[in-house]
């Protein structure tokens, strides 16, 4: 799908510190991707054919995960409709 490198431009991060943590960042959110479109993770993790909009919401997912790493119940989350704007075309719908 994609690489720690890229998702590091995304997040405009130039050192290697907190590359365990952003690759655990990577894996949670294509698991949230996949889950979300009932696919299977490892078909959506390895397919480097990906669509560019399921790349961007995983992007986005990450960022929200690296950035609100600390965040707690102090503030209300809110779900995140570009996220799922750009996952619902490629939803897989279970009948």
């Amino acid at each position: 799908m994609m690489t720690l490198d890229e998702v590091k431009l995304h997040l405009r991060v130039d050192h290697d510190d907190e590359d365990s943590l952003i690759s655990e960042y990577l894996d949670t959110a294509i698991y949230a991707a996949a889950n979300y479109l009932n696919m299977d993770y490892g078909n959506l993790a390895t397919d480097p054919d990906t669509p560019a909009p399921i790349k961007a919401a995983v992007l986005l997912q990450v960022a929200d995960l690296y950035v609100n790493r600390e965040r707690q119940a102090d503030k209300p989350y809110y779900a995140n409709l570009t996220y799922e704007r750009l996952l619902n075309p490629y939803r897989v719908m279970a009948v």
